[in-house]
């Protein structure tokens, strides 16, 4: 009896000497492994080194390596910073770097940004958009082409002449329609938004006050004849007073030389009566 209770008592030692060295040796192979891991760290990390920042992070938190120069230190964040998405796995959540052409994503395989120079369609970055699309400079996306479209016309106008409804037989009729749809840079251009054609209607005399406004000045711009008459003297008079003395002379040389003329043959007359 007393011999197997030594037996159970030799083996139990042995056992929890064992235990012992196992877990000895697993804390020199994580002090080799991580020689500064500190226990009591700040910004979120569970785990931390002074010289790597954070090792892991607390539950919820991302994980996330930040460059300084041509170091890397890990961070704990509440959300993953832009260019980055983030992924949760059992052990560890962790923020991974967006495709080179994205500059926000949902994850690798789906953009919500593009970096200029691109344009976004369907969680991707193109440099050109497909057939059927356009590319808007201003939100940098690959938008459906919108084609101009118009209303349906008026009715046709009135027919008038020279702004009046009466006092002629042929005129204009004018109907009008307007833009509903402006078109973008590729669509339809918007067609004609008024028409004109020719009519015909009876003629009616106007009443007082429905004449044009080009007939009334028309009668107010026509002068009386009594007046067109007097000014023409005037006018006469005002050249002969600018005329100089030496025109005048000018003037009357043509007359004199038709008397000389027409005195020599009397002269011959009178000569040839006395013999």
């Amino acid at each position: 009896m007393h011999l197997r209770l030594i037996s159970w008592f030799f083996i139990i030692l042995n056992f929890m000497e064992y235990i012992g060295s196992q877990n000895a040796s697993r804390g020199r192979r994580q002090r080799r492994m991580h020689p500064n891991v500190s226990q009591g760290c700040q910004g979120g990390c569970a785990t931390c080194s002074d010289y790597n920042g954070c090792l892991s992070c607390k539950p919820r938190l991302f994980f996330v390596l930040e460059r300084i120069g041509m170091k890397q230190i890990g961070v704990c964040l509440s959300s993953c910073p832009s260019g980055y998405y983030g992924t949760r796995y059992p052990d560890i959540n962790k923020c991974t770097k967006c495709k080179a052409d994205c500059d926000t994503c949902f994850n690798k395989n789906f953009c919500t940004k593009c970096k200029s120079g691109f344009y976004l369609h369907l969680g991707k970055c193109l440099d050109n958009c497909p057939e059927g699309l356009e590319a808007n400079n201003h939100t940098m996306e690959c938008v459906s082409i919108v084609h101009c479209e118009a209303s349906e016309w008026s009715p046709w106008s009135p027919c008038m002449k020279k702004g009046k409804t009466c006092g002629f037989k042929r005129g204009t009729e004018t109907r009008v329609r307007e833009i509903i749809q402006h078109p973008s840079a590729k669509g339809n251009l918007c067609p004609p938004t008024s028409e004109t054609r020719k009519c015909t209607v009876q003629r009616k005399k106007c009443q007082k006050g429905e004449r044009g406004k080009k007939g009334r000045e028309r009668k107010r711009k026509k002068p009386n004849k009594e007046e067109s008459k007097e000014a023409i003297p005037d006018n006469k008079g005002l050249e002969s007073s600018r005329e100089t003395p030496e025109q005048r002379e000018n003037k009357d040389k043509p007359q004199q030389k038709k008397r000389k003329v027409q005195e020599k043959p009397q002269k011959s007359v009178s000569v040839s009566t006395v013999h």
